[in-house]
């Protein structure tokens, strides 16, 4: 029996991601925010968190990256995606619709239903999805954008379903443990690290990107984010096809050292098939 953090309340995507890959005596525990799921990891009391990553209509999300590249390290042993949909719900019919609750990156991805049906109603970001649902179930807003499970969890009333503007949109989430032991290669298999390069100067990317390319390792996902320091000081997220044990990915990171004030591993783990 296993204990998992995940970004809550109950009956988000991240909870939906999660029953794909535990039994059911484990134990799930929802926390607030995805700093709060990681912390529980960090101070012991759940041996894993699932938080998203990216989706891949909207992008990152940024703080998952943040506390994985400069919060107290943590290291990510697998992933998995969800395809994801979205409704409209309400607590009881009829209502006049003035404030919509919902989760930023749910309302990115519904923005031309909410401009045809629902042009002045104010917007009201919430941190998941379940938390708007949650905040209809005790009246606090009009509606709210959550998954449909949501409006069956909280007792709310779906008054149009399948509403976001791009149909097939996938989020993909890391599973994330305390540093230790690095799960065995798989022949599929994802290695994430936090590059740090010193003050920006020309060609620093394409120096980084150079290691890569010239031992033909395959780049997946790349994003810059601040360090939070000071104006010019960045870090790039990365993650690649293979393994850390692979020769390729194990020259090339010694090669970053070599060029970059500093690299953090963050993981190797087994990639999910889209569509799994």
């Amino acid at each position: 029996m296993s204990t998992y953090a995940y970004l809550g309340p109950k009956a988000t995507f991240t909870e939906a991601a999660l029953k794909k890959i535990t039994s059911s005596n484990d134990s799930l525990i929802p926390y607030a925010n995805v700093t709060a799921a990681l912390d529980a990891v960090r101070v012991g009391k759940a041996h894993f968190a699932l938080v998203p990553i990216e989706n891949s209509v909207e992008g990152v999300v940024a703080r998952t990256l943040d506390e994985l590249a400069i919060g107290s390290p943590l290291l990510i042993v697998g992933e998995v995606t969800l395809p994801v949909s979205f409704a409209l719900m309400v607590k009881s019919e009829g209502v006049d619709i003035r404030r919509i609750a919902t989760h930023p990156h749910a309302e990115a991805q519904c923005r031309t239903y909410i401009a045809i049906n629902y042009p002045d109603a104010e917007l009201i970001p919430t941190a998941s999805t379940a938390a708007a649902a949650e905040a209809i179930s005790r009246g606090e807003f009009d509606a709210a954008i959550a998954a449909p499970v949501a409006a069956a969890h909280y007792g709310l009333r779906v008054i149009a379903d399948d509403i976001g503007d791009n149909v097939g949109a996938i989020t993909r989430f890391v599973l994330v443990t305390k540093l230790g032991a690095i799960p065995k290669a798989t022949g599929f298999d994802r290695t994430a690290v936090a590059v740090f390069i010193g003050i920006d100067h020309a060609g620093a990317l394409l120096e980084i990107l150079t290691e890569f390319a010239k031992r033909n390792v395959n780049l997946t996902f790349i994003q810059s984010r601040p360090t939070g320091l000071e104006l010019g000081h960045y870090h790039f997220i990365i993650e690649v096809e293979g393994h850390s044990t692979d020769a390729s990915i194990k020259a090339t990171i010694e090669a970053l050292r070599a060029i970059c004030e500093d690299i953090r591993f963050l993981g190797s783990y087994p990639r999910e098939k889209v569509g799994k």
